[in-house]
């Protein structure tokens, strides 16, 4: 363990709370578009999908996960690519869509400016974003939990390779998809007119039965997509919140000696009751606006100091305790006061982009488009203009409400190395000699490994890590194995013949324990 418990049961905790946010979202999001196109009742839709999602998380388990995962990625796939190929036909092309975008500045590849309160560009979307997803792939148990499912490290590897390709893919499909959706809508904004929706989360099932609705059966594909990408999600979190939660909150304080049995109860029990809980949280989020922005932010405040854990652990060896302790409350709680604040005050730093109503065709007289142009205009207008300036006059901190939501997760690890590291040094330092180098990843060996020795050595600092991975260097882990029965040379072997050399199957979504021939290593999540 790199830190100590306190550390790992606030990482715990932190790690659950936008679990529950995030799986809320995505479980509103795709009701208001089944709302959207069916007309059912929004919260029927949310309390029904959340049900399904729990009942087959809680019987099936990681098994289940994986299997509706791969079938439910084929379904979002030709969901997206019919809205996508449809679309693009009636706007004469993607080409056509495109030019007409890029005419109303909505297409903007050449904004490079650094400052950090800019809402979208070239530097929030590749840093901020990939801070994001870095966080996402690497400290998330909804996403460790299908690594460990494979059965060796290369082939853990392999698939998330295969991963990247699809991942792009899906997003410029998106992308994509909301190109030809505003040029569709170009001269008729339909968010807020004439009753059609009340939020912009619905204007793609809007576009879909605008677009689809002559062909019987593919609307249907189309909500088949979105569930298909909330029920994977819910499921996948689910599992991991029914894994972490009884293993790392219940069974260090209250169950020490619970059998496997017991856990797998626990677990099912665990996945239950949070499903529950996700639902209830679902009418919360619903008040925060765009799921999307609202989605990115909340979840970077609250991931942002659990990822800085990691990076503070992996990377500094100086690292201790006390800094990762003081690094993440201090990283939680200014990352929430900016997040609160900029909700309250509704702080951004962007222009609204103009929209027009005027070539709507619905039985409105004139008149009232006219009128409904002219107020439109008027409200872009002073949005635009006084609101920033108003709001900057009254608030000395109204420019760090400001900031992009893209970046709330590498300001909250930058917080979290900088104070964790000034914490450490002040308290005590590590000494990098006395840490398991299995626990210090190596950076400058991975990014520059052609570098001569001489130059490699110092930039350890003073951290072995020859033969790190070796049996005879790491005892202290066999003596661990040797003290548990479940856990015995003689144990492996025997289920070594039955699946291989890699993993052994994960019972409860728990612990994988990887194991050759003379080692044992038990990896909790």
């Amino acid at each position: 363990m790199r830190f100590n418990k306190i550390v790992r049961t606030m990482a715990v905790i932190l790690f659950m709370f936008p679990t529950i946010i995030y799986v809320s979202f995505v479980l509103y999001a795709p009701s208001l578009a089944f709302n959207a196109v069916t007309g059912l009742d929004l919260w029927g839709s949310v309390v029904a999908i959340g049900a399904i999602a729990t009942i087959y998380t809680t019987l099936g388990g990681m098994k289940a996960v994986l299997w509706t995962d791969s079938f439910q990625a084929v379904v979002i796939l030709a969901g997206l690519l019919a809205v996508l190929i449809q679309g693009s036909m009636l706007m004469g092309g993607f080409s056509n869509a495109w030019e007409i975008a890029a005419n109303r500045s909505r297409i903007n590849f050449h904004d490079f400016d650094p400052d950090p309160t800019t809402r979208h560009s070239f530097w929030s979307i590749v840093f901020g974003g990939g801070f994001v997803w870095l966080s996402l792939y690497g400290a998330s148990q909804a996403q460790i939990q299908r690594a460990l499912s494979c059965p060796t490290p290369r082939k853990a590897q392999l698939a998330m390779l295969i991963n990247l390709p699809g991942l792009i893919f899906i997003v410029s499909l998106c992308c994509m998809i909301g190109i030809v959706m505003f040029a569709f809508y170009a001269d008729c904004y339909p968010l807020k007119f004439n009753n059609l929706i009340f939020s912009s989360d619905q204007l793609l099932p809007l576009f879909v039965m605008d677009t689809l609705s002559q062909f019987q059966g593919l609307p249907g594909v189309f909500v088949s997509c979105i569930f298909s990408g909330s029920l994977s999600t819910l499921s996948s979190t689910l599992n991991a919140m029914g894994a972490v939660i009884p293993h790392d909150l219940i069974q260090p304080f209250c169950c020490k000696k619970l059998s496997d049995r017991s856990m797998t109860i626990l677990s099912k029990v665990t996945v239950f009751v949070m499903g529950g809980v996700t639902i209830a949280c679902s009418y919360g989020v619903a008040q925060l606006g765009s799921v999307l922005q609202a989605t990115y932010a909340v979840t970077s405040v609250l991931d942002g100091p659990v990822f800085g854990i990691f990076i503070l652990g992996m990377f500094f060896p100086w690292a201790n305790s006390w800094g990762a302790i003081v690094g993440c409350l201090t990283s939680l709680a200014i990352m929430l006061w900016i997040c609160i604040a900029a909700f309250v005050n509704r702080a951004f730093n962007a222009i609204p982009s103009a929209v027009s109503v005027m070539g709507c065709n619905w039985n409105i007289t004139t008149t009232t488009m006219t009128t409904i142009a002219t107020t439109m205009s008027t409200v872009n207008s002073t949005a635009a203009v006084n609101l920033p300036l108003t709001s900057k006059s009254s608030d000395p901190f109204y420019p760090l409400y400001t900031l992009s939501y893209l970046n709330y997760t590498a300001t909250s690890v930058a917080i979290v190395v900088i104070v964790g590291l000034i914490v450490s040094f002040i308290t005590g330092r590590t000494d990098p000699k006395s840490l398991d180098p299995r626990l210090i990843c190596p950076l400058f060996d991975c990014l520059f490994p052609c570098l001569p020795e001489m130059i490699l050595r110092p930039l350890r600092f003073g951290v072995n890590h020859e033969g790190k991975y070796d049996v005879d260097a790491t005892p202290e882990v066999n003596d661990k194995a040797s003290k548990m029965p479940e856990m015995t040379p003689s144990y492996a072997a025997d289920r070594k013949q039955e699946h291989g050399d890699g993993n052994f199957p994960i019972k409860h979504g728990v612990t994988n324990m990887a194991y050759t021939d003379n080692d044992i290593i038990s990896v909790h999540l």
